[in-house]
């Protein structure tokens, strides 16, 4: 998955976790929190890999899951000694999916089961890379995008696009029924800040 895939899918979940809960929908500081866990895993471990090789491949430390369980429970004992408890699930809830999402949508795909990638040190996930961090982090998404753009152009797409922008399309909606979080604090930040200097 691309980190914005992951982003949504973590948000998307979280919401629905507590949106029906007696605290309602997330807070902007859960939503951060889910969005840079469901990122962490990524930004451990490709510079790691393709920029300073210390790992063989994009799936080691930062997506196993015997780090993030350890990660996550530090997490939520920090955060429940400081009376967040949700902000520390938020974070945990987004790490988890972000491990899930780079398993089931390959396995399905691939009819295999990649648990591999999840299970460093003990296994080691994916392939090695040459090409350097840049190189990497272009040839990723230049790929995403030509197939995309190649998916819309052929009439008939893979179903996997419908899938993405489905979850594109709940997600926006779904933030929009939370409040817009994060949104409307940097828009009432952004307001109150052009207002001070309108005096």
């Amino acid at each position: 998955m691309m980190p914005w895939e992951h982003a949504i899918v973590g948000y998307i979940g979280f919401s629905l976790l507590v949106r029906f809960g007696p605290q309602g929908p997330p807070t902007a500081a859960e939503t951060a929190a889910v969005l840079v866990a469901s990122l962490l895993p990524d930004l451990v471990d490709k510079p790691l890999a393709w920029g300073l090789k210390l790992f063989d491949s994009g799936y080691a430390a930062g997506h196993s899951v015997l780090v993030a369980l350890s990660v996550i429970a530090v997490v939520l004992a920090l955060a429940r000694r400081r009376g967040r408890s949700r902000t520390g699930v938020a974070f945990g809830s987004g790490y988890l999916l972000h491990l899930s999402g780079d398993v089931v949508p390959e396995s399905i795909r691939s009819g295999e089961l990649h648990i591999d990638r999840v299970l460093w040190p003990l296994e080691r996930g994916g392939s090695g890379y040459d090409a350097g961090f840049s190189a990497e982090l272009t040839g990723n998404l230049v790929g995403y995008f030509e197939w995309m753009g190649e998916q819309i152009a052929s009439g008939d797409p893979d179903p996997y696009l419908f899938v993405l922008l489905g979850l594109f399309g709940f997600a926006l909606i779904l933030w929009v029924a939370d409040g817009l979080p994060i949104g409307r604090e940097v828009y009432t930040a952004l307001r109150d800040t052009a207002r001070s200097h309108g005096r």
